[in-house]
């Protein structure tokens, strides 16, 4: 009886040292792709975004957007209208390209805003047209 039990937990301690040798390595080879390629991540999270994003909506072709990250959603709602409706974690893609900006909300997987983009000097644009002139006739 005694022999079998110590079999058991033999067999109990082999498989955990093989599993945790098995997850060591695999880990350790994580670490070192990160070392070699350490974009390779972000290429990563961004290409998930983007395949997110394409199942909702169609994607301007041929063209890699610049994706951001919404940090603070109050400052940007008092510069654009844009991000009137942004979260902490919205992800913005922008395709200059294609003059577009999405906004997209990964945690319940919806397109925000779409908007056109606007390139030029914002202050520009922002300033506001002088008041016409008028004259009297005499």
């Amino acid at each position: 009886m005694k022999t079998d039990n110590l079999k058991v937990l033999l067999v109990v301690l082999g498989v955990l040292v093989v599993g945790l040798g098995a997850t060591s390595l695999m880990y350790y080879n994580k670490v070192k792709e990160l070392k070699v390629n350490p974009q390779k991540i972000s290429q990563e999270e961004n290409q998930k975004i983007i395949d997110a994003v394409g199942k909702l909506v169609l994607l301007p072709e041929g063209e890699a957007p610049t994706i951001a990250t919404v940090t603070d959603p109050e400052k940007l709602k008092g510069q654009q209208a844009f991000f009137a409706r942004a979260a902490a974690g919205d992800k913005v893609l922008i395709y200059t390209g294609a003059l577009k900006a999405i906004m997209y909300r990964p945690s319940e997987n919806k397109i925000i805003e779409i908007a056109p983009l606007v390139i030029g000097n914002p202050n520009a644009s922002a300033a506001p047209a002088p008041a016409p002139k008028t004259t009297e006739n005499e």
